[in-house]
């Protein structure tokens, strides 16, 4: 292993303002890569100065393409931007489908669709997906969905893809973040329920975004050459557990 693993590999991460993308971003500098990402928003004021920033809405086709030909080939596309709306299917309105479905979902459909064609032989794509993709968090039916999704695409794509374009999905499970805040924020006890989920957690905490910059490192290096079509969960072992909690015995 080389002290930079993605030395001189160009790289684009989607929604790497903050929380896990930021946490990419900062990985894949540390190991040689040249890094670009990209959001709906102007540059981060605390944005590093090595790393391209691009104003890029992922849900909509054309800015996704234009960003494309802006960047040209890359080596690297981790599909990390994504939104979530807590809502149960019956409470959830078009305008929330369209953002939760446009971001999570064919966010990164645009974005494979329009980077794939140049990427050349021995890249990787890394998506970011969920363990809410196979396991439903309850009142986040479209962010389960979309995971889903997200999944499905990845397999498609190492599948058609496969002979140039590596393309696997990390799992997070509970990543201490904004989303995991708003997440917990609609139990009717927020504390209670951030108590019994650590209390799931055989490795004794929650995640965090470095875990997560960790396993993606990984899959975009040359170490992980046969690994394709794969979800790799990383979620400190909940959902390996049974339901019943460890602290009741």
């Amino acid at each position: 292993m080389t002290a930079q693993p993605l030395a001189g590999k160009r790289a684009l991460i989607t929604g790497g303002r903050q929380g896990i993308g930021r946490a990419i971003v900062e990985r894949f500098l540390d190991e040689g890569a040249v890094v670009a990402s990209c959001g709906r928003g102007d540059t981060p004021a605390d944005w590093p100065t090595d790393v391209a920033w691009h104003r890029c809405d992922v849900s909509d086709s054309a800015s996704v393409n234009a960003l494309a030909v802006a960047l040209g080939p890359i080596d690297i596309l981790v599909n990390n931007a994504g939104v979530q709306v807590e809502k149960t299917v019956v409470d959830s309105t078009d305008a929330d489908w369209d953002e939760v479905m446009g971001a999570n979902a064919r966010g990164v459909f645009n974005c494979c669709r329009a980077f794939i064609p140049a990427m050349p032989r021995g890249s990787s794509i890394v998506n970011i997906g969920s363990i809410s993709g196979q396991v439903a968090d309850p009142g986040m039916a479209l962010y389960n969905a979309s995971k889903a999704f997200v999944h499905g695409l990845t397999r498609s794509i190492a599948v058609d893809h496969g002979e140039t374009v590596r393309c696997n999905a990390i799992c997070p499970g509970w990543i201490l973040t904004g989303m995991a805040d708003a997440a917990f924020a609609v139990a009717d006890d927020p504390a209670a329920a951030k108590h019994d989920a650590l209390a799931r957690h055989p490795v004794g905490r929650f995640g965090q975004p470095a875990d997560i910059a960790a396993m993606a490192a990984w899959l975009a290096s040359d170490e992980a050459t046969f690994a394709n079509g794969q979800l790799f969960t990383v979620d400190g072992g909940m959902t390996a557990a049974s339901p019943l909690r460890p602290d009741a015995f």
